[in-house]
């Protein structure tokens, strides 16, 4: 469970980090640029963790980095609606429906355990 809620918590970070200055399209490149290095740091200091807690508990590479694209996909996908207001679309359910069958092929060994 802390590796989840760290993963969650980096992607939090990273999605503002790499989408957050399209709310603020008037300000310079470099200036939106730096602040989002500066947002990114933080999302390395809870990602680096999560990584390491999850495969000293056990989970493969793989599975670390198939849980955290699944998590990016949903962080994501409240990011754009909330605070771009975009609307969701069937592709996006596509998407995700996609990736939850990559979580259950990298699960399959724990999930017959």
């Amino acid at each position: 469970m802390p590796t989840i809620l760290l993963l969650t918590a980096s992607n939090i970070f990273m999605t503002l980090a790499w989408y957050g200055h399209l709310k603020f399209t008037g300000k310079p490149l470099w200036i939106v640029a730096l602040v989002s290095w500066g947002i990114a740091f933080f999302a390395y200091w809870l990602a680096v963790p999560a990584n390491r807690i999850g495969y000293m508990s056990g989970y493969s590479a793989g599975q670390l980095k198939v849980m955290q694209e699944v998590i990016t996909l949903l962080v994501f996908g409240v990011f754009a609606v909330v605070v771009l207001g975009e609307k969701l679309r069937w592709n996006h359910a596509g998407a995700f429906v996609c990736l939850v069958g990559a979580v259950a092929f990298m699960f399959a060994d724990k999930l017959r355990a």
